[in-house]
């Protein structure tokens, strides 16, 4: 059964870092693009990165030159190395893969269009 574990979520001070991770369980990872997305409370769930099984990545404006997705094919793994956080940064994180899929996310977004979600990792940023 495949299976995405998001995981390094936690507390941090604005401007401060985390680097969260979602491992992946039986699938052939390097087909697979990943994806993070967040969800604010009250909010709909937003585009944060995509990397290809190759390593080409996209990013929202708003997150390009803090946020850092990258992949390790031969752990399975994925990572979103977050710098300088924000207040408008907290949120739920997923990660999602996608088969072949481009890193040019389509919106709005359709959690259907994904092959397989992990649970989420809360990031809470304090001021």
């Amino acid at each position: 059964q495949v299976q995405l574990v998001e995981s390094g979520g936690g507390l941090v001070q604005a401007g401060g870092s985390l680097r969260l991770s979602c491992a992946a369980s039986e699938l052939t990872f390097s087909r697979y693009t990943m994806y993070w997305f967040r969800q604010a409370p009250g909010k709909e769930r937003d585009f944060v990165a995509a990397i290809s099984g190759g390593g080409n990545s996209y990013y929202v404006d708003s997150v390009k030159g803090r946020l850092t997705i990258s992949r390790d094919n031969a752990k399975n793994t994925v990572y979103l190395q977050m710098n300088s956080l924000k207040p408008e940064d907290p949120a739920v994180y997923y990660c999602a893969a996608r088969i072949f899929g481009t890193v040019v996310v389509t919106l709005p977004i359709k959690p259907n269009d994904y092959d397989y979600w992990g649970q989420g990792t809360q990031v809470t940023v304090s001021s």
